[in-house]
């Protein structure tokens, strides 16, 4: 899969960068990649977003799925074969009873992390260390969520769990590290104006829960605010949906015209009916490192798209354009709405979000607009940050 397209070091200033080594056509598939580590978000759990706990996969059916999101449980589906959970497959830790979508995904995890991190029958226990780290990073950081604290602590378990940990340790030190000032900003933008007490306390639970001689520096204050740094700057928002697959697949069907209109109108009405009563929050959500992945530069003219047609943690890299030998492969940070405003304004949330100042082709030709943002851009701005803290979620 990594044929298409290598990692290259551009410059101190730049860092790496995503070229293609051959030429790709618009629409083709770049490459196909798991992460080295993910973790469904805390709240998202919390409001019974079921998810495989390895690899995001959602465990509704879509009907069910479309029931619990429109709080209504009557609700019936058409077409129920185009639904592609298979509960039969589903299977619990004996131990912890966390869920997974298959045998495999439980497998997976007992071998990388799950042995230090499986909670047996402490698992609703208020007390357990684990268990006071979740609940302190909750009320720290509230939906729309844009990272998460078991994301570190799965790294820390990952390393404690392996034979070879310096591999690991290697692996996740190849993620983009910024400078102590960077890593107080983007700790400040995750945590907010009390972030030092914050992190002190999130700190003293995280060691409770997971101290390891062998990573002594990720626990001191210095290692731990550049692990939590390194996961706010590279962490991929994943998104996954049952409801979305059997839409998808709905739209496949081949329909006499007078039922796919009527199909068409019932999907357009359920989604208009389910964004009255659960908002924007369709998907089981979460995050995870990606090591290409996290090599993609910005563009405001992007040339390739992140997205997760499988309904788990595998990414999908497609190419927008055709792409030459060569050339870098830039996704956009910014969601369509913030790419289509000024330059001033998309370089602010940059700026803000990632610490760099755009200089892609299109800011370059806008460089001499004026630096002001429009009226109604500056009334917009307020409110989206914090939601623009994380690449954005990737509509599945």
């Amino acid at each position: 899969a990594g044929a298409a397209a290598e990692a290259r070091f551009i410059s101190s200033a730049k860092g790496k960068g995503l070229f293609a080594t051959k030429n790709i056509r618009k629409g083709e598939t770049v490459f196909v990649e798991r992460p080295v580590v993910s973790s469904q978000f805390l709240w998202n759990a919390l409001y019974n977003y079921r998810a495989c706990d390895l690899c995001l996969r959602a465990l509704e059916t879509a009907e069910e799925n479309a029931q619990r999101l429109l709080g209504k449980s009557s609700l019936v589906l058409p077409h129920p074969e185009q639904c592609s959970i298979r509960k039969d497959l589903h299977q619990q830790c004996p131990r912890c009873q966390v869920t997974y979508c298959s045998a495999e995904c439980r497998q997976a995890a007992l071998e990388q992390y799950h042995q230090v991190l499986c909670l047996g029958p402490s698992r609703d226990d208020p007390t357990h260390p684990l268990n006071k780290l979740q609940e302190a990073w909750r009320n720290m950081h509230y939906p729309p969520e844009t990272s998460s604290i078991m994301l570190m602590a799965r790294m820390v378990a990952t390393v404690k769990q392996a034979k070879d940990k310096e591999w690991w340790i290697k692996a996740f030190s190849q993620f983009c590290n910024k400078t102590a000032n960077e890593e107080e900003e983007i700790v400040h933008k995750l945590l907010g104006d009390k972030f030092k007490g914050q992190l002190e306390l999130l700190r003293l639970l995280f060691t409770e829960a997971l101290y390891d001689e062998y990573l002594s520096r990720w626990f001191t204050p210095e290692g731990f605010r550049s692990l939590f740094a390194l996961v706010g700057t590279n962490g991929q928002g994943i998104g996954t949906s049952s409801l979305s697959q059997w839409v998808h697949a709905c739209d496949a069907l081949d329909l006499p015209m007078l039922q796919r209109e009527e199909l068409d109108a019932f999907i357009d009405q359920l989604y208009k009916d389910i964004e009255k009563e659960s908002g924007e929050f369709l998907n089981c959500e979460g995050s995870g490192l990606y090591v290409l992945q996290s090599c993609c530069n910005h563009s405001c003219i992007p040339n390739a798209e992140t997205s997760f047609p499988e309904n788990n943690f595998l990414l999908h890299l497609t190419a927008l354009e055709d792409i030459e030998a060569g050339e870098e492969i830039c996704i956009s940070y910014l969601d369509c709405c913030q790419r289509e405003r000024s330059r001033h304004s998309r370089n602010k949330i940059l700026r803000e979000n990632y610490l760099f100042t755009c200089s892609c082709p299109k800011c370059l030709a806008q460089a001499d607009d004026a630096e002001v943002t429009s009226d109604e851009e500056e009334e917009g701005e307020g409110e989206t940050d914090d939601a623009e803290l994380e690449d954005e979620m990737t509509d599945v």
